[in-house]
C-alpha cells in the first residue's frame, strides 16, 4: 500500500484565484467543507462536514507561503495525525495544482488501508468540487 496520496490538476485559472479558493475560509466553505481557516502558520483550523458518519477535521497550519500551503490533518477522535500539502505553480495559461496527503501509515493496521481509500476518494471529490466551483466563478463574472 502506498503511504501517500498525490493528485495533480491543471486549471485554466490564474494562480491567485486558485490560491484564494484553497486558503480563504468563505471559498473553502463553498466548494469543500465548512471551514474555520486562515492561511497563517500556527492557526488551528476546523473543517466541518454535514454528512452522515462524518467527523470534523482539525489541525494546524504549518506553512502558508504563496503558493505552498501545508497543514496537519486529524480526523477528530482518531489517534493519527497526517499532513496535507498544496502546491501551486504557474503553468502555460493557467495553474498546476499539486496535492499530497502523507502520513496515513500513522493509522494502525487495517485502519490505515481504510483511511487511505477514504481519503483517496475524498480528495478526488475535493478536486472535482474545486473544478466545479471555479467554473461557476468564471461564468458568474
Amino acid at each position: 500500500m502506498s503511504k501517500t496520496i498525490t493528485k495533480e490538476k491543471v486549471f485554466n485559472h490564474p494562480i491567485g484565484q486558485i490560491w484564494d479558493a484553497i486558503t480563504k475560509a468563505e471559498e473553502i466553505s463553498t466548494w469543500f467543507l465548512e471551514a474555520d481557516f486562515k492561511p497563517e502558520k500556527g492557526y488551528k483550523y476546523t473543517f466541518n462536514s454535514s454528512g452522515e458518519n462524518c467527523s470534523p477535521i482539525i489541525g494546524e497550519v504549518l506553512e502558508a507561503n504563496p503558493y505552498t500551503l501545508i497543514y496537519t490533518w486529524v480526523v477528530k477522535d482518531t489517534p493519527a495525525t497526517t499532513t496535507v500539502t498544496w502546491k501551486l505553480e504557474s503553468f502555460k495559461n493557467g495553474t498546476k495544482l499539486y496535492l499530497e496527503h502523507s502520513g496515513i501509515e500513522n493509522y494502525s493496521g487495517e485502519t490505515a488501508i481504510e483511511m487511505f481509500n477514504s481519503f483517496n476518494g475524498g480528495w478526488d471529490n475535493c478536486i472535482n468540487g474545486l473544478t466545479d466551483y471555479l467554473k461557476e466563478e468564471v461564468n458568474a463574472g
